[in-house]
């Protein structure tokens, strides 16, 4: 079973702050709650640490796509399914929309359970929530 989820938020911020932020995948943790730990392989590969209700888990993902200010896109080359992008969009020049998409095979029962009940996607919209207020600090000290 294959799940998938799209999540947006608007951040009064340009998209050159928010691209900014979110291609420095070392401050993931600080955004994404379920993320403890990234660190970068080479240019492309990052290791992943992460804890989700009830798992633990480590995976290797790699880059697949990098459009500077527009879209990130990867997937796990080991460990777990998964794969997404993120897309960064202009709305001005003071604000942008940052849309994630995710694909993932849910493992257990309590990863199926939350892709059943939106748990999932709530902890997205929590995560992207954390994002806008980080983009908006950086965006106002500019």
């Amino acid at each position: 079973m294959t799940s998938s989820l799209i999540e947006a938020v608007d951040i009064k911020a340009p998209v050159a702050v928010s691209w900014a932020l979110w291609q420095d995948v070392e401050r993931w943790p600080s955004f994404l709650s379920h993320v403890k730990h990234v660190e970068r392989i080479d240019s492309a590969l990052f290791a992943w640490q992460v804890s989700l209700p009830g798992a633990d888990k480590s995976f290797v993902a790699e880059l697949t796509e990098v459009v500077p200010e527009n879209r990130i896109a990867w997937r796990t080359t080991e460990g777990v399914h998964h794969a997404g992008v993120v897309t960064f969009h202009r709305i001005s020049a003071t604000e942008s929309r940052v849309t994630l998409q995710i694909e993932y095979d849910p493992q257990g029962f309590v990863e199926r359970l939350g892709a059943l009940t939106n748990l999932d996607s709530a902890l997205a919209t929590y995560d992207l929530e954390e994002f806008r207020r980080m983009a908006e600090r950086e965006a106002a000290v500019l």
